[in-house]
Protein backbone atom coordinates (compact mmCIF):
# COMPACT_ATOMS: atom_id res chain seq x y z
CA UNK A 1 0.00 0.00 0.00
CA UNK A 2 0.89 3.71 -0.89
CA UNK A 3 2.09 5.53 1.74
CA UNK A 4 -0.20 7.92 3.39
CA UNK A 5 1.34 11.83 3.14
CA UNK A 6 0.55 15.29 3.62
CA UNK A 7 2.47 18.12 1.50
CA UNK A 8 2.13 21.64 2.59
CA UNK A 9 3.24 24.41 -0.30
CA UNK A 10 3.78 27.43 0.99
CA UNK A 11 4.89 29.07 -2.31
CA UNK A 12 5.84 32.44 -2.04
CA UNK A 13 4.29 33.27 1.18
CA UNK A 14 6.18 33.13 4.69
CA UNK A 15 8.28 35.37 6.84
CA UNK A 16 9.92 34.43 9.78
CA UNK A 17 6.85 35.41 11.81
CA UNK A 18 5.31 32.57 10.60
CA UNK A 19 7.57 30.40 12.15
CA UNK A 20 5.49 29.06 15.10
CA UNK A 21 2.59 28.11 12.91
CA UNK A 22 5.71 25.53 11.75
CA UNK A 23 5.95 24.25 15.42
CA UNK A 24 2.28 23.98 15.87
CA UNK A 25 2.14 21.56 13.19
CA UNK A 26 5.10 19.62 13.86
CA UNK A 27 3.56 18.89 17.20
CA UNK A 28 0.52 17.70 15.91
CA UNK A 29 2.24 15.82 13.71
CA UNK A 30 3.17 13.44 16.48
CA UNK A 31 0.02 12.77 17.36
CA UNK A 32 -1.63 11.62 13.56
CA UNK A 33 -0.48 8.45 13.17
CA UNK A 34 0.44 6.92 9.94
CA UNK A 35 0.78 9.92 7.79
CA UNK A 36 3.70 11.86 6.91
CA UNK A 37 3.49 15.68 7.51
CA UNK A 38 5.43 17.44 4.55
CA UNK A 39 6.36 21.40 4.66
CA UNK A 40 7.56 23.13 2.02
CA UNK A 41 8.40 26.70 2.80
CA UNK A 42 10.06 29.08 0.79
CA UNK A 43 13.82 28.94 1.19
CA UNK A 44 14.48 31.72 3.45
CA UNK A 45 12.78 29.62 6.26
CA UNK A 46 14.10 25.56 5.02
CA UNK A 47 16.78 25.71 7.38
CA UNK A 48 14.47 26.52 10.25
CA UNK A 49 11.83 24.44 9.40
CA UNK A 50 14.11 21.02 8.99
CA UNK A 51 14.70 21.50 12.61
CA UNK A 52 11.12 20.69 13.83
CA UNK A 53 10.52 16.56 14.32
CA UNK A 54 7.66 15.39 12.88
CA UNK A 55 7.82 16.93 9.77
CA UNK A 56 9.70 16.25 6.51
CA UNK A 57 11.24 19.86 4.81
CA UNK A 58 10.87 20.25 1.07
CA UNK A 59 11.89 22.98 -1.33
CA UNK A 60 9.53 24.43 -4.02
CA UNK A 61 11.97 23.53 -6.99
CA UNK A 62 15.55 23.34 -8.15
CA UNK A 63 17.95 23.88 -10.83
CA UNK A 64 18.97 20.47 -12.88
CA UNK A 65 22.22 21.09 -12.79
CA UNK A 66 24.49 21.11 -9.49
CA UNK A 67 26.35 23.89 -10.05
CA UNK A 68 27.19 26.56 -12.36
CA UNK A 69 26.41 29.96 -14.16
CA UNK A 70 22.91 30.17 -12.59
CA UNK A 71 22.17 32.88 -11.05
CA UNK A 72 19.49 33.17 -8.65
CA UNK A 73 19.13 29.36 -8.81
CA UNK A 74 19.97 26.63 -6.38
CA UNK A 75 20.77 22.94 -6.82
CA UNK A 76 19.70 20.48 -5.87
CA UNK A 77 22.55 19.47 -3.49
CA UNK A 78 22.61 22.74 -1.96
CA UNK A 79 18.73 22.47 -0.85
CA UNK A 80 19.70 19.29 0.39
CA UNK A 81 22.55 20.97 2.65
CA UNK A 82 20.33 23.46 3.53
CA UNK A 83 17.96 20.69 5.08
CA UNK A 84 15.56 19.55 2.12
CA UNK A 85 14.46 16.51 2.18
CA UNK A 86 12.11 16.15 -0.54
CA UNK A 87 11.27 18.46 -3.64
CA UNK A 88 8.16 19.91 -5.30
CA UNK A 89 8.69 19.91 -9.17
CA UNK A 90 6.70 20.31 -12.27
CA UNK A 91 4.37 22.34 -10.39
CA UNK A 92 1.52 24.11 -12.85
CA UNK A 93 2.80 27.53 -11.75
CA UNK A 94 6.61 26.86 -12.85
CA UNK A 95 5.00 25.68 -15.68
CA UNK A 96 3.08 28.35 -16.63
CA UNK A 97 5.05 31.46 -14.90
CA UNK A 98 8.75 30.18 -16.33
CA UNK A 99 7.79 28.05 -19.38
CA UNK A 100 8.93 24.66 -17.66
CA UNK A 101 8.44 21.82 -20.33
CA UNK A 102 8.31 18.16 -19.37
CA UNK A 103 11.62 17.81 -20.56
CA UNK A 104 12.92 20.23 -18.02
CA UNK A 105 11.31 19.07 -15.31
CA UNK A 106 12.24 15.24 -15.92
CA UNK A 107 15.77 17.21 -15.66
CA UNK A 108 15.29 18.29 -12.16
CA UNK A 109 14.16 14.90 -10.88
CA UNK A 110 16.90 13.27 -12.13
CA UNK A 111 18.95 16.04 -10.34
CA UNK A 112 16.70 15.76 -6.69
CA UNK A 113 17.44 12.05 -6.76
CA UNK A 114 21.13 12.56 -7.50
CA UNK A 115 21.21 14.60 -4.40
CA UNK A 116 19.40 12.20 -2.31
CA UNK A 117 15.52 13.74 -2.44
CA UNK A 118 12.67 12.64 -3.19
CA UNK A 119 9.93 14.47 -5.87
CA UNK A 120 7.00 15.90 -6.21
CA UNK A 121 6.11 15.57 -9.14
CA UNK A 122 3.10 17.71 -10.25
CA UNK A 123 1.36 17.05 -13.45
CA UNK A 124 -2.40 18.79 -14.20
CA UNK A 125 -4.66 19.48 -17.13
CA UNK A 126 -5.67 23.41 -17.80
CA UNK A 127 -9.17 24.16 -17.93
CA UNK A 128 -9.44 24.12 -21.85
CA UNK A 129 -7.85 20.72 -22.13
CA UNK A 130 -10.69 19.68 -19.11
CA UNK A 131 -13.82 20.96 -20.79
CA UNK A 132 -12.42 19.36 -24.20
CA UNK A 133 -12.36 16.11 -22.38
CA UNK A 134 -8.48 15.66 -22.57
CA UNK A 135 -7.60 15.02 -19.51
CA UNK A 136 -6.11 11.68 -19.10
CA UNK A 137 -4.67 12.07 -22.43
CA UNK A 138 -2.54 15.46 -20.78
CA UNK A 139 -1.63 13.71 -17.81
CA UNK A 140 -0.06 10.83 -19.94
CA UNK A 141 2.05 12.42 -21.76
CA UNK A 142 3.00 14.60 -18.31
CA UNK A 143 3.25 11.60 -16.67
CA UNK A 144 5.48 9.98 -19.47
CA UNK A 145 7.95 12.67 -20.25
CA UNK A 146 8.26 14.40 -16.90
CA UNK A 147 9.37 11.31 -14.73
CA UNK A 148 12.23 9.87 -15.92
CA UNK A 149 13.15 5.94 -15.67
CA UNK A 150 14.03 4.73 -11.84
CA UNK A 151 11.41 6.08 -10.09
CA UNK A 152 9.99 4.14 -6.92
CA UNK A 153 8.35 4.48 -4.02
CA UNK A 154 11.16 5.95 -1.92
CA UNK A 155 12.32 9.28 -4.51
CA UNK A 156 9.04 9.61 -6.32
CA UNK A 157 6.04 11.17 -5.24
CA UNK A 158 2.99 11.94 -7.72
CA UNK A 159 1.03 15.07 -7.22
CA UNK A 160 -2.88 15.32 -9.51
CA UNK A 161 -3.42 19.17 -9.84
CA UNK A 162 -6.00 20.37 -12.12
CA UNK A 163 -4.50 23.75 -12.52
CA UNK A 164 -7.98 25.41 -12.98
CA UNK A 165 -8.72 24.20 -9.46
CA UNK A 166 -5.72 25.72 -7.53
CA UNK A 167 -6.72 28.64 -5.45
CA UNK A 168 -9.97 28.42 -6.83
CA UNK A 169 -12.15 26.88 -4.03
CA UNK A 170 -13.02 24.32 -6.98
CA UNK A 171 -12.73 20.62 -6.88
CA UNK A 172 -13.44 17.95 -9.17
CA UNK A 173 -15.88 15.32 -8.84
CA UNK A 174 -15.23 12.95 -6.58
CA UNK A 175 -16.09 10.25 -9.47
CA UNK A 176 -13.43 12.19 -11.48
CA UNK A 177 -10.83 12.34 -8.96
CA UNK A 178 -10.98 8.79 -8.23
CA UNK A 179 -10.71 7.89 -12.07
CA UNK A 180 -8.11 10.20 -12.59
CA UNK A 181 -5.95 8.81 -9.91
CA UNK A 182 -7.22 5.11 -11.34
CA UNK A 183 -5.75 5.85 -14.33
CA UNK A 184 -2.31 7.31 -12.78
CA UNK A 185 -2.35 4.18 -10.66
CA UNK A 186 -2.64 1.92 -13.36
CA UNK A 187 0.48 3.64 -15.63
CA UNK A 188 2.94 3.83 -12.95
CA UNK A 189 2.17 0.35 -12.25
CA UNK A 190 2.79 -0.78 -15.90
CA UNK A 191 5.51 1.14 -16.34
CA UNK A 192 7.58 0.93 -13.11
CA UNK A 193 8.20 -2.54 -10.73
CA UNK A 194 6.85 -0.94 -7.46
CA UNK A 195 4.67 1.54 -9.01
CA UNK A 196 1.76 0.59 -7.61
CA UNK A 197 2.99 2.12 -4.18
CA UNK A 198 3.97 5.31 -5.20
CA UNK A 199 1.98 7.67 -3.07
CA UNK A 200 -0.43 9.79 -5.42
CA UNK A 201 -1.76 13.46 -4.30
CA UNK A 202 -4.75 15.45 -5.12
CA UNK A 203 -4.19 18.80 -4.94
CA UNK A 204 -6.40 22.00 -5.90
CA UNK A 205 -8.64 23.52 -3.37
CA UNK A 206 -8.20 20.70 -0.49
CA UNK A 207 -9.90 22.18 2.87
CA UNK A 208 -11.10 20.72 6.18
CA UNK A 209 -14.62 21.07 4.66
CA UNK A 210 -13.92 18.05 1.47
CA UNK A 211 -10.69 16.70 2.92
CA UNK A 212 -12.51 13.60 4.77
CA UNK A 213 -14.91 13.06 1.13
CA UNK A 214 -11.46 13.59 -0.97
CA UNK A 215 -9.26 11.06 0.98
CA UNK A 216 -12.46 8.02 1.44
CA UNK A 217 -11.75 7.84 -2.79
CA UNK A 218 -9.99 4.82 -3.80
CA UNK A 219 -6.04 5.40 -4.56
CA UNK A 220 -6.26 9.27 -3.11
CA UNK A 221 -3.04 8.86 -0.72
CA UNK A 222 -2.87 12.32 0.48
CA UNK A 223 -3.01 15.54 -0.44
CA UNK A 224 -0.64 18.80 -1.58
CA UNK A 225 -2.31 21.89 -0.34
CA UNK A 226 -1.59 25.50 -0.74
CA UNK A 227 -3.08 28.27 1.36
CA UNK A 228 -4.65 25.94 3.76
CA UNK A 229 -0.94 24.80 4.89
CA UNK A 230 -0.18 28.01 6.12
CA UNK A 231 -2.03 27.95 9.32
CA UNK A 232 -1.97 25.28 11.81
CA UNK A 233 -5.64 25.64 12.47
CA UNK A 234 -6.49 25.04 8.56
CA UNK A 235 -4.13 22.17 8.13
CA UNK A 236 -4.11 19.74 10.92
CA UNK A 237 -7.76 19.04 10.28
CA UNK A 238 -6.63 18.06 7.05
CA UNK A 239 -3.82 15.62 8.23
CA UNK A 240 -6.09 14.16 10.70
CA UNK A 241 -9.08 13.64 7.95
CA UNK A 242 -5.56 11.44 6.18
CA UNK A 243 -5.33 9.84 8.99
CA UNK A 244 -8.70 8.23 10.01
CA UNK A 245 -8.97 7.63 5.66
CA UNK A 246 -9.87 3.63 5.94
CA UNK A 247 -8.10 0.81 4.04
CA UNK A 248 -8.56 0.11 0.76
CA UNK A 249 -7.30 -3.13 -1.87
Amino acid sequence: MAARIIAGNWKMNGLAAALPEVARIADAAHDVTGVETVIAPPVTLLPRVARHDGITPAAQDCHAADAGAHTGDLSAPMLAEAGARTEILGHSERRANHAERDVQVAGKVRAAWGAGLRAILCIGETEAQYRGGRTVEVLARQLAASLPEGATPENTIVAYEPVWAIGTGITLREDEIERVHRTLRDRLAARFAQGAEVSLLYGGSVSAENAASIFALRNVDGALVGGASLTAGKFVPIMNALAEKGAYA
